[in-house]
């Protein structure tokens, strides 16, 4: 096959045209290193070795980007490159980061958790909840729910000052303050019990 174009795009790509036809985009990088450009001949064993070698540095480019702009679990680190690298690539990615110390699941979730108790107001099954959608382990999350010091009512009333302040005196805000911390993850007793209001519901 020959190698008949090679014409920059955005974000360092560059399009490959072979034997006179559009092939794919690769990153521009891995093209310069492997000294790939019109004239050059490759065979289909070196054409998917670029697309791979194209695919991981993106994968890494994009993962240095994403831990520099803030923390992610290693799952969700993983999952966001993956929306523009191929899913090997993306993991490939995220154990590397993970290997340079730029992704500590178990700091990454005790940060998060300790976010959504002071933050958000969160009940500890929320949290679970949360730290299981970003691929924390079971074991992790027990640990770190083990370690939360907080008091139902002090959070749910917070909650209820700062974002439904007149639920006392209206059954409509009253109703969707209720709703907001079934949402999350607060029992009917805590809830009761914060609204002093043993006959709601």
């Amino acid at each position: 096959m020959l190698v008949t174009a090679v014409e920059p795009r955005r974000k360092s790509m560059s399009a490959v045209y072979i034997d006179g036809e559009y092939a794919m985009n690769l990153d521009t990088m891995t093209l310069l290193k492997n000294h790939i450009k019109a004239g050059v001949e490759i065979t289909d064993e070196q054409l998917k070795s670029l697309i791979d070698e194209s695919e991981a540095h993106r994968a890494k480019e994009r993962a240095l980007y994403l831990v520099t702009y803030r923390d992610h679990s290693k799952k969700e680190l993983t999952d966001k490159i993956k929306r523009t690298c191929s899913q090997q690539a993306a993991e490939k990615a995220a154990q590397q980061m993970e290997e340079l110390g730029l992704v500590d699941d178990e700091s990454y979730a005790r940060k998060y958790a300790n976010e959504l108790l002071r933050k958000k107001h969160m009940s500890p099954r929320g949290i679970e909840y949360k730290l299981r959608e970003k691929g924390i382990s079971g074991e992790l999350i027990a640990i770190i729910k083990e370690e939360l010091e907080y008091d139902p009512y002090e959070e749910i009333r917070e909650l209820l000052n700062k974002k439904y302040a007149d639920y006392a005196e209206n059954e409509k805000v009253k109703r969707r303050a209720v709703a907001a911390l079934q949402r999350l993850g607060w029992s009917w007793s805590d809830i009761k019990l914060a609204m002093n209001d043993d006959s709601y519901y």
